[in-house]
């Protein structure tokens, strides 16, 4: 699979380069993983193919549960590309948006951005009733993209990487952890915003809440007792 013709870099991370380009006439992203060199070559590239593997049924799951993600159009596991729909028309990113309403000077920063809370509570509530943890859940690797009456963002989630199925209550509370910790680091003083966000969890998760919020807790402890012991 030849991605050169057209493509353009958007993005470097630790794992992988992301194109801009077309396939099949259609406006794609193509998601090229590295080759990690200190691992034996037969490890790395079963380690890949698991990975890519995850990544796309995470990104088709999300899709038949009604989430907004990218389609997957093709993977290619001898290049270790996987081609993807562009979603990124008419969209920012969470932290650029949430970033522009708090620097925007409104009277109400919370009133303005508390029906995204609860939305991006509601998604994330539907991924963990589903078994699915995403595994870098921050504001960067969430768009948003404004309805026609600018008044109902719709939201996006990206980068499922590092994403797997699991059912238990401490990997869903890490993951809820990781999200925590990336947004008030990201975004000072939105701790009201947050807890509007589980508020949002608890009510769309429905039963079984209440365990993964306990488990979000201990996570928080243990984070608190490593800080403390440096």
């Amino acid at each position: 699979m030849d991605i050169a013709d057209n493509k353009q870099l958007v993005k470097q991370g630790a794992e992988a380069k992301i194109f801009k380009g077309s396939f099949l006439r259609k406006p794609a992203m193509f998601k090229e993983r590295f080759r990690k060199t200190y691992r034996h070559p037969i490890l790395d590239e079963s380690i890949t193919k698991e990975r890519m593997k995850a990544e796309a049924r995470s990104l088709v799951r999300c899709r038949m549960l009604g989430i907004h993600t990218p389609a997957v159009y093709s993977i290619d596991f001898s290049t270790r590309v996987i081609i993807m729909e562009d979603v990124s028309e008419d969209t920012q990113t969470m932290r650029m948006y949430i970033d522009n309403v708090q620097n925007s000077n409104k009277n109400d920063v919370l009133k303005e951005l508390k029906p995204l809370m609860e939305r991006v509570g509601q998604i994330i509530a539907t991924l963990h009733k589903n078994s699915i943890v995403h595994g870098d859940l921050t504001t960067s690797n969430m768009l948003v993209k404004l309805g026609r009456d600018r008044s109902t963002p719709e939201v996006i989630i990206i980068d499922f990487g590092l994403s797997y199925v699991d059912g238990s209550a401490e990997d869903k509370g890490v993951d809820l952890y990781v999200l925590e910790r990336a947004f008030l680091s990201t975004h000072p003083n939105t701790e009201e915003l947050f807890k509007t966000l589980l508020q949002s969890y608890r009510r769309n998760y429905g039963k079984g809440s209440s365990e993964v919020l306990n488990k979000l807790e201990e996570v928080r402890m243990r984070g608190r007792k490593r800080t403390m012991v440096g």
